[in-house]
């Protein structure tokens, strides 16, 4: 599987998941600068935390724009993985890959902590390798992590299993339904919050993010293995 991380002015977490790629999965990873226009010959998309553009205007509003997104909307299209973690969210938000918008934190805080996720659906190409309902320990740091869409919307997110992370306890944002992460009607487009790239080794505190990649790697290879045997 090789898989491209893009990284734009701002971008912090490139290099978290860049290792979570590389030394985590042991799988080819290369990083993609945001005036690129292709992402041919690649077979997932990491859209990694930081504050692109410095958050200018809103959070993911510029980089909405950059000359790689669409290529991001295109590789979406076609099926293939993309993560957005943090400002990775806010981007896919803003893109229109996925519902909703981002608010800042109810407390007006940044926030930086480990909090407790739920796995609300576990048959996602994300989420195969955990347990449905599992309890994990995740990283989060943001300002703007206030999930919020209409009533109509959240509850076909609900109806659609869309949900697929939520914090469990208190929930540290203010985010609608607990939302931590969600999905596409497809499901092969999730943005999250909380980073699992930050939880991919037992020496950071946590390795429960590393199954987040590990369940894409095992889907890329069904997938692969069924496009050769057909």
């Amino acid at each position: 599987m090789k898989t491209a991380v893009i990284v734009f002015p701002g971008s912090n977490c490139d290099q978290d998941m860049y290792y979570a790629i590389k030394d985590g999965l042991g799988e080819e990873v290369e990083y993609v600068w945001h005036a690129e226009t292709s992402l041919d010959g690649f077979d997932a998309v990491m859209i990694p935390g930081g504050f692109s553009y410095g958050d200018y205007l809103r959070s993911g509003a510029i980089a909405r724009f950059a000359g790689i997104m669409p290529a991001v909307i295109k590789a979406a299209g076609e099926g293939k993985p993309v993560l957005g973690v943090c400002n990775g969210f806010q981007i896919l938000l803003e893109a229109g890959l996925l519902p909703g918008a981002m608010l800042k934190n109810k407390h007006l805080k940044f926030i930086c902590e480990t909090v407790n996720l739920k796995v609300e659906n576990n048959h996602t190409l994300f989420t195969s390798l955990y347990k449905q309902d599992e309890m994990i320990r995740i990283p989060i740091a943001h300002g703007e992590g206030n999930y919020y869409c209409d009533d109509e919307t959240l509850q076909e997110l609900k109806n659609e299993h869309r949900i697929i992370f939520t914090y469990n306890g208190e929930n540290p944002n203010g985010s609608r339904a607990d939302i931590a992460g969600i999905m596409n009607k497809a499901g092969n487009v999730l943005g999250m919050m909380p980073h699992p790239e930050r939880a991919a080794d037992a020496l950071l505190g946590s390795d429960d993010g590393l199954r987040l990649f590990q369940s894409i790697l095992n889907h890329w290879r069904e997938s692969a293995h069924a496009a050769y045997t057909s």
